[in-house]
């Protein structure tokens, strides 16, 4: 008889077909949340978006309709309908086999966003239903699937054809699948943004975008002529501009180089990095090729022209792009990326071909722009003036003692020593602060009270954000430092906690607290929040008391109003307006038991719609704000 923990072949599963990626979807698309969601929509586009690149399609338009689906049309060649060597039709092994497509060996795309060849298969698989329709050698063919299984018959391995066209291209239409997705209806504007960001990305493209979700249908054209100048000038439109932008592309080796960069009269940078089309979120090699040969340019200029002595040291990186706005794509015959969702660019030689056509064009611009190179420069002047001024206040205040594992001052730390195993509630006032501190785990929860609403960074000065208690008292017990721009002087290896969960009161006043320090993480930790550390806690709205039965915690007026409709006999409805009234008990119960507790994670999955978003919320302009609100007003949960 076999013992259990015998380990032999039958432990091993192997999963068929398309099973992986409905067993593991968060390998193939991220996550199952609203990003993962509309990362199906972007699989499929990008496939439409190579055969723009191959010269094929000059036309995309997407849909979302009323039944929940999403359907992508273009007019390229056609998904390959003839036989394949497995025999049945290329396409439906396209829809079926993980890792089949036109993108491996030569000859069909040349670059493509698309090199896992993942993207129709786990679309397919993630869907409760996927049709496509195939317009080719003048015939429309067709297929469909549900659940990545094949429900149309094929004719002698053949797709059965509908029609007769005159056209070319392919149209997919899908429905996510409820049972592997958090929410199915589709973020229409990240959607847009993505679609927008994608036409500005290939200015002879054409895409479509119509919601017809409503009664009152919305139907958008994105077409950018102008290509990625009209794409900065969309991003700093709001902005005070130092020089008009500068845009140069070169080519080396087989890959392209295309780029633009404006300086604006603000001190933080924002360099965005594209590989074939896709926005690259955590940079690569491609913007570290920009970002070295650019310093060491503007390094060169500077002491050419005297404004740094023989003395002096160089500018830094991060004071030369204070107040940069760049963007940098580049198309790859083979690019390789760190994970599914393509957020890295990893491919060493991106790094010296952008090295090599910056050096090159930004060189050339120059040498003929002596006045707008000065402009440049001081901005880097007044950078690395803000900097020392930055550099002293960082040191008197990490002068003082940091918090050690032991608890000290507010912080109430956690025993354990290892960083993947604990996590920090930060908490606002002492009543919650205590009770958080009574019901906590102490080996692995550490807790960190607040008072109040923390300072609003994105309308404070660097010496005003440093000289606020509360502010350094996060630097200091989170340990990883303080940076302006994503991975300056910011070392996320030092991190103590695994998640950082911010704990408010689920009303108006708990919802400022958090954007407050979503916020103060965004602009100055971005790597917490890229790197998925960043939480919001969910504390229940009520908790129902029937005079039989269980009680249950409800969390929002939707639980609410389904318990009502499920629950025959009276019942007694308490309302949470705070943490602070919850004792210890129903706070771990509902709030801090990694059992039964609710946490959202924190996403960015638009790098410039939430730079856009925080500063028009959070900064000096009221009028945009003033018309943001009424805008979005019936979108709003009042608390009453």
């Amino acid at each position: 008889m076999a013992k259990k923990d015998d380990y032999n072949a039958s432990s091993i599963s192997v999963l068929e077909g398309l099973e992986p990626v409905r067993e593991r979807p968060g390998m193939y698309i991220g996550s199952t949340s609203t990003k993962g969601l509309n990362h199906l929509i972007y699989e499929i586009v990008d496939n439409s978006v190579d055969e723009h690149l191959a010269g094929f399609c000059d036309k995309i338009h997407v849909t979302l309709d009323a039944d929940g689906s999403a359907t992508i049309e273009d007019n390229g060649r056609g998904i390959p309908i003839d036989m394949h060597e497995k025999g049945v039709s290329a396409e439906r092994v396209v829809f079926t086999t993980l890792h089949a497509g036109g993108k491996f060996g030569d000859g069909a795309y040349k670059t493509s966003g698309g090199l896992h060849g993942v993207g129709s298969s786990v679309v397919n698989a993630l869907s409760t239903k996927l049709t496509v329709r195939v317009k080719k050698d003048g015939y429309i063919h067709e297929d469909s699937y549900s659940r990545g299984i094949p429900t149309t018959e094929l004719i002698d391995g053949l797709l059965p054809t509908t029609g007769r066209t005159r056209e070319t291209g392919t149209t997919i239409s899908f429905i996510p699948d409820d049972t592997i997705f958090e929410k199915t209806r589709f973020k229409e504007e990240e959607v847009k943004s993505r679609l927008h960001e994608t036409a500005y990305l290939n200015p002879g493209l054409t895409i479509i975008f119509e919601d017809r979700r409503s009664s009152e249908w919305e139907y958008v054209e994105f077409h950018e002529p102008e290509g990625l100048i009209g794409f900065i000038n969309d991003i700093n439109r709001t902005k005070e501009t130092v020089h008009e932008p500068i845009y140069f592309k070169g080519e080396a080796e087989g890959i392209t180089v295309e780029a633009v960069f404006q300086y604006v009269n603000e001190f933080h940078e924002n360099v965005l990095g594209f590989c074939n089309n896709i926005y690259n979120s955590e940079g690569g090699t491609h913007l570290t090729g920009f970002k070295t040969t650019f310093t060491a340019v503007m390094n060169n200029y500077a002491r050419t022209l005297g404004i740094l002595k023989e003395k002096d040291a160089n500018f830094t990186g991060t004071d030369i792009r204070n107040g940069m706005t760049a963007i940098v794509s580049i198309k790859h015959p083979d690019p390789r990326f760190e994970g599914q969702t393509k957020t890295k660019l990893d491919n060493p030689d991106a790094a010296k071909i952008v090295s090599k056509v910056t050096g090159e064009e930004v060189v050339h611009f120059f040498d003929r722009n002596v006045e707008t190179l000065k402009n440049v420069i001081s901005c880097a002047e007044k950078a690395a003036k803000i900097r020392k001024t930055e550099e002293k206040a960082k040191t008197n205040m990490l002068s003082k003692p940091k918090y050690s594992f032991d608890s000290n001052g507010k912080l109430a730390n956690c025993e354990s020593r290892d960083p993947k195993k604990c996590e920090i509630f930060i908490v606002e006032g002492d009543s919650a602060g205590g009770s958080a501190k009574t019901a906590r785990d102490r080996n692995f929860q550490a807790i960190l009270p607040i008072r109040g609403k923390i300072l609003n960074v994105e309308k404070a000065s660097i010496d005003k954000i440093l000289a606020n208690a509360e502010i350094k008292t996060m630097i200091n017990a989170f340990n990883c430092g303080f940076s302006e721009g994503y991975g300056n002087d910011f070392d996320i290896s030092k991190l103590r906690y695994d998640k950082i969960i911010i704990m408010a009161d689920a009303d108006v006043d708990g919802a400022h607290i958090a954007t407050l320090l979503l916020t103060l993480f965004y602009r100055f930790m971005p790597e917490l929040i890229y790197e998925g550390h960043v939480y919001i806690a969910m504390p229940p709205l009520y908790k129902a008391m029937p005079s039989k039965g269980e009680e249950e915690y409800l969390y929002d007026d939707k639980a609410l109003e389904v318990y009502r409709k499920n629950h025959k006999g009276s019942f007694t409805l308490q309302r949470y307006k705070g943490l602070g009234e919850m004792d210890a008990t129903q706070l771990w119960e509902t709030t801090l038991d990694p059992a039964r507790r609710k946490l959202k994670l924190v996403e960015i999955e638009d790098a410039k719609m939430a730079n856009d978003v925080t500063e028009l919320l959070m900064g000096n302009e009221v009028p945009p704000r003033k018309d943001f609100i009424y805008e979005h007003a019936n979108e709003a949960l009042l608390d009453v």
